[in-house]
C-alpha cells in the first residue's frame, strides 16, 4: 500500500493530518457580539469625523478606532485568534514592515521634493500688456 493509499484511508476515516484541518467554528452570540462592536465602532467614526471632540488629535482618535476595528476583524472573522501563534506573528510583522517602509518612503519624498501645497500668502500679482 503507497503512502497516498494510507493517506485517503485516514481521511475516510475521519482523521485530519495536523495543520490540515477546518477554521474554528465559532459560536453566533461571539460573531453577533463582534458585528454589534464593529457598528458601534463604525458609528462613532462617523460621529468623531462630522463633529471635532477632539481638535488637533482627531486624527489619532480616528486611527486608533480604526486599530481596534481591524484588530476585531483579524482576530475573528480571519480566525488569527485560534489559530498557531506563528501564523499572528507573521501577519503582524508584515504591517510593522509595510508601515516602516512607508515612514522611509514618506520621509524621503519630503526631503527631495519641493512642497506640493500651494500657499496663498495674500499676495496679488498683475501683469500689464503695454
Amino acid at each position: 500500500m503507497s503512502a497516498h493509499d494510507t493517506a485517503s484511508s485516514d481521511h475516510a476515516a475521519g482523521e485530519h493530518r495536523e495543520g490540515y484541518d477546518f477554521a474554528h467554528p465559532l459560536p453566533l452570540p461571539i460573531l453577533f457580539g463582534v458585528f454589534a462592536a464593529l457598528v458601534f465602532l463604525t458609528i462613532v467614526t462617523v460621529a468623531q469625523a462630522s463633529f471635532s471632540f477632539f481638535g488637533d488629535y482627531d486624527v489619532v482618535v480616528v486611527m486608533a478606532i480604526a486599530t481596534v476595528k481591524a484588530s476585531l476583524v483579524v482576530m475573528f472573522f480571519m480566525h488569527v485568534l485560534y489559530d498557531k501563534p506563528f501564523n499572528a506573528v507573521v501577519f503582524v510583522s508584515s504591517f510593522v514592515f509595510l508601515g516602516i517602509f512607508i515612514i522611509f518612503t514618506l520621509s524621503d519624498s519630503l526631503l527631495t521634493s519641493p512642497d506640493q501645497i500651494p500657499v496663498d500668502d495674500g499676495i496679488v500679482i498683475t501683469t500689464t500688456d503695454s
